[in-house]
């Protein structure tokens, strides 16, 4: 491959096989050994330091060259390398009893024993009281910035560098350096910035394995290994070497520095890379293997210590962040109106996460504490963090990258922490955070220029390092991770107040519900009591004239209409019924041998309780002439339909067929009137009425506003149609029958013994509670009726006696369906009031297992 046919990009460097350079640096020698300890590779200068060159030791056991007593040393420290990323020292040791001493670092580089050395010092000095007072320096410093600050002071103290910096990483790889301790006179990298590329993937990983990095030259002439491959053709892994040699491209990144010797040394909190110890020196520099391992140790030891601090600090502000969290849950429980407040909201909120403003979004509505987007962005913002990870807390710092258009409100909100508090449809607490508006200072330009360097088709190293500025805008603070974890724990909270709140409506709404239906039963028995009391006024006070007897008949008829209509606006919860319903209703009523003469088609309609009352009396008007003069009187047909217009009203047509001649009436009666006028007049429609001699034809404009369409799946509920209608009266049906009628209505208990009279019955009423046990008393009666409320009582008393007694009853109530009976009486029949002969008798027949005979 040619240099035109190489891909440059910015992954050249960390794919730079680092470990596995072949070299060491000049400062020392290397020997690799089998694990019996024979000599396999050696760095070419060994014979510099052992007198023999690499051919003459290669293949010999190592005793032949060193003292024993270093051998003896070295298989004790090997015993300790209990794991691959181990490195064992030895210091002050001489190679031959009259060598001067050596310091000897040892690992294992696959099954290779890897031993180097360099020239070390007799007294390496008080190591153990060097630390503790290098620790208690660390420890007296009151805050992060002064921990940083004399870390940087103490490796610069023990090591001699012109240069050292605390370097730490940033969650995106770029680090800042943080703390500094330099020479005076040669400035300052304090707050500098370096990209992520300044260090590679692989250097990353290296320093997790081997802590301590040193380049004692940066112009020294590296010293290859003998021989470089081994018999399967690889060379020697060099990732745990103190000699190990540089990469060019670091080389030539130093000099551009103008760096003429450096050493790394890593800090590893929580097993990750914090950052770096680096230290510059601008001449060589080599300081011994023991001051660079006491180093090393202190690096550990403020990793640790650094770690302590960042956990206490963590731990505090977690700890106020589950106390503020405790504060909102222990408020909103004393007065949930708070949740609607956003500034109270956002206090609570943001002193837990710092931010500029907070928004609240729930069930479409939303409100605003503090700086904050536009409205029809902050709508925009909430549609796309649906399209994020459902149900999590999601942060970013720029908010341009979750919709477009950011820009133009970045200066009020640039990053946002969105914290959902439901389910989809999601309904989100919001923070937002202004616009960081600031410079960063770069150690150079970030941007590397993509072009070969001298060291090959690669990236050149930056080339100036003179502090270089880039504005940075349309971005925020970044949430930190704890800030999210906060955020998740203000999360559950929030739920559990949602919830609880929810739950609170919820049960609120039952509460109302079911007061709306005691108040809607209420009132219908009280409707069905008055109107039962009316009808029994009418029909007790009639006196034995037929011209009377027939107007108490029409009367009680429409009155009857109207409960009819009202019992199914009642059973619908006072809310639209079928007009199905309506018409079939009436003519079982009052047509029940021509049921199947009305023919009626239409689509699915319901009408709203006024229109439902109005025209069940003019549908009643109509189906009783009909029975008395048009073509329900004979053997003819009524055709009754119903469609909606291009309006939206409702038409209803009347037609009889096949009836008698039809002659338009010499007077108009109340019930012409009805069907002439209520519809216009109660409902703002219209009436047509024509009296054809083939037969009546009615048509009738109901206004869209009183129709509604009901489902196709829903079922018509025709109340006790069948229970309705009239029977024909058989005065010796109930001979030698006894009947306690328990009622407490005067009138509508002679109404109920007018009926039972009738057809022949012996009544005994009562209208108490004691009264009815005092009649039991004295009688077994052959059947009961019992009104299931009597005053400020019951009848259930009444039941569970008759029940012991082996005497069948049915209950009558004005709340019908609705009635609430106990559980053992949960399966009696409940006649709807008011009494007619169809529903007091068929339920006596079905108490007797009688059945009338019909004429």
């Amino acid at each position: 491959m040619t240099d035109g046919d190489f891909q440059v990009d910015l992954t050249n460097c960390d794919r730079e096989p680092i470990h596995l350079l072949g070299a060491i640096q000049p400062v020392g020698f290397l020997i690799a050994l089998s694990t019996d300890w024979i000599i396999q590779r050696t760095s070419a200068n060994v014979e510099d330091y052992l007198g023999h060159p690499p051919e003459t030791l290669i293949g010999n056991p190592l005793s032949d060259f060193v003292d024993p007593q270093l051998l003896h040393d070295l298989r004790n420290r090997c015993a300790y390398l209990v794991s691959s990323d181990t490195v064992e020292r030895v210091f002050g040791c001489p190679l031959r009893a009259d060598h001067a001493p050596f310091d000897i670092a040892i690992h294992f580089s696959g099954k290779q024993i890897v031993i180097e050395g360099e020239p070390g010092s007799k007294n390496p000095g008080d190591a153990t009281g060097t630390v503790r007072w290098m620790m208690a320096r660390l420890d007296s410093q009151p805050n992060l910035e002064g921990f940083y600050r004399e870390g940087a002071r103490q490796i610069r103290a023990l090591l001699g560098y012109d240069r050292v910096m605390v370097y730490k990483f940033a969650p995106d790889g770029h680090g800042e350096v943080v703390a500094e301790a330099a020479k005076p006179g040669i400035g300052s990298f304090k707050g500098l910035h370096y990209p992520a590329s300044d260090i590679p993937k692989q250097a990353r990983a290296l320093y997790l394995r081997n802590l301590i990095r040193i380049i004692h030259d940066v112009n020294g002439v590296p010293v290859p290994i003998v021989p470089a491959l081994n018999e399967h053709k690889q060379p020697l892994d060099l990732s745990l070497s103190v000699l190990r040699s540089v990469s060019p491209i670091h080389l030539e990144y130093l000099r551009n520095m103008g760096v003429g010797a450096s050493l790394s040394i890593s800090i590893i909190v929580d097993d990750k890379l914090w950052g770096l110890f680096a230290c510059h020196h601008y001449a060589p520099l080599s300081p011994t293997f023991e001051r660079r391992s006491l180093s090393e140790l202190f690096s550990q030891m403020f990793s640790l210590r650094l770690e302590s601090r960042e956990r206490r600090e963590l731990v505090e502000y977690e700890r106020r962040a589950r106390d503020i969290s405790d504060q909102l849950l222990g408020a909103v429980a004393s007065d949930e109106t708070l949740l609607n407040d956003p500034d109270w909201l956002g206090d609570i909120l943001t002193s837990a996460i710092p931010a500029d403003g907070v928004g609240v979004w729930i069930n479409g509505a939303y409100a605003f504490s503090g700086v904050t987007p536009p409205t029809d962005d902050f709508r925009r913002i909430i549609r796309a963090l649906n399209g994020t990870a459902a149900g999590k807390v999601y942060a970013t710092e720029h908010i341009g990258s979750l919709v477009d258009g950011a820009e133009a409100f970045a200066r009020e909100a640039s990053g946002l922490l969105a914290i959902p508090i439901s389910r989809s449809p999601r309904d989100y607490v919001v923070l937002f955070r202004s616009e960081m508006k600031e410079k960063v200072r770069w150690a150079g330009d970030p941007h590397k220029p993509i072009e070969y360097g001298p060291n090959g088709p690669r990236l050149t190293p930056r080339e100036s390092f003179a502090e270089w500025q880039e504005e940075v805008s349309g971005r925020s603070t970044p949430f930190t991770p704890s800030q999210m974890r906060v955020a998740e724990t203000l999360r559950a909270t929030l739920i559990e107040v949602v919830l609880r709140l929810a739950d609170e409506a919820a049960a609120e709404r039952h509460q109302a519900n079911a007061r709306q239906e005691l108040l809607i039963a209420e009132l219908n028995h009280r409707v069905r009591n008055i109107l039962g009391v009316i009808r029994g006024l009418i029909r007790q006070s009639q006196p034995d004239e037929d011209a009377v007897k027939d107007f108490v008949k029409v009367v009680d008829g429409r009155i009857h209409a109207l409960a009819r209509a009202h019992n199914q606006i009642t059973d619908d919860h006072w809310g639209p019924a079928p007009l199905e319903a309506l018409i079939e209703a009436e003519a079982a009523a009052f047509a029940a041998h021509k049921q199947n003469s009305i023919l009626a088609s239409g689509p699915p309609i319901l009408l709203n309780p006024q229109a439902y009352s109005t025209m069940a009396l003019v549908i009643h008007e109509l189906v009783t002439n009909s029975t008395k003069y048009g073509s329900l009187s004979g053997d003819g047909e009524v055709r009754l339909t119903w469609d909606r217009n291009h309006t939206g009203d409702l038409v209803i047509d009347w037609h009889e067929v096949k009836g008698p001649p039809v002659r338009k009436p010499t007077r108009k009666g109340f019930g012409t009137t009805i069907i002439d006028r209520s519809v216009p007049y109660d409902l703002g429609g219209s009436a047509q009425i024509e009296y054809d001699p083939a037969g009546v034809r009615a048509q009738f404009c109901i206004p869209k506003r009183h129709v509604s369409e009901r489902p196709l799946t829903a079922k018509v509920r025709i109340p006790h149609a069948e229970r309705i209608k009239d029977v024909p009266i058989q005065p010796h049906l109930l001979d030698d029958v006894s009947v306690l009628l328990v009622e407490d209505s005067l009138i509508i208990a002679l109404d109920a013994e007018d009926i039972l009279q009738r057809f022949g019955a012996q009544i005994a009423t009562a209208s108490t509670v004691d009264a009815a046990h005092d009649q039991l008393d004295e009688m077994r009666p052959d059947i009961a009726i019992l009104d299931i409320n009597l005053g400020d009582q019951n009848s259930f008393g009444i039941a569970d006696r008759l029940h012991d007694m082996g005497v069948p009853f049915f209950f009558a109530s004005g709340y019908g369906e609705q009635a609430n009976l106990p559980m053992e009486h949960r399966a009696r029949t409940v006649v709807q009031k008011p009494y007619t002969t169809g529903n007091i008798m068929r339920s006596v027949e079905d108490l007797l297992g009688i059945h009338p005979t019909v004429d």
